[in-house]
């Protein structure tokens, strides 16, 4: 019984501090390349957010570019932050226009639309 509950505390502390790494990814990549808080990207308004969105997708677009040609300053770390950052914005966006956590079919199925038809960069 003993050994179980460790292992479910071990499992737990390891998914803690996996969060907290993808965190700090996030968040120093963001503060190196755009001189933004990842908390206060996230308080924005939706205008604010939707250029963000479009400025962290051309940096990683960028990254993408320079780790295709072998380039000497390329990191896979920045990318993966970029990436995670970027994701975490467009979460904040779907959560101001689904507060519940509802998705826009009941069975969870998205539509795949293009940027020009959904009017959303993200």
């Amino acid at each position: 019984m003993a050994m179980q509950e460790w292992k479910k505390q071990q499992l737990a502390f390891l998914a803690a501090r996996e969060a907290e790494r993808d965190t700090a990814r996030q968040r120093l990549a963001l503060q190196i390349l755009c001189g933004e808080d990842l908390d206060t990207m996230i308080a924005w308004d939706k205008t604010e957010k939707l250029v963000y969105c479009r400025r962290l997708k051309r940096l990683i677009e960028r990254e993408r570019i320079k780790g295709g040609a072998g380039h000497w300053s390329y990191d896979l770390n920045r990318h993966i932050g970029l990436k995670q950052a970027l994701e975490t914005l467009q979460k904040s966006l779907s959560a101001e226009h689904y507060p519940e956590g509802k998705s826009r079919k009941q069975n969870g199925a998205r539509r795949r639309r293009s940027v020009e038809t959904s009017g959303r960069c993200c």
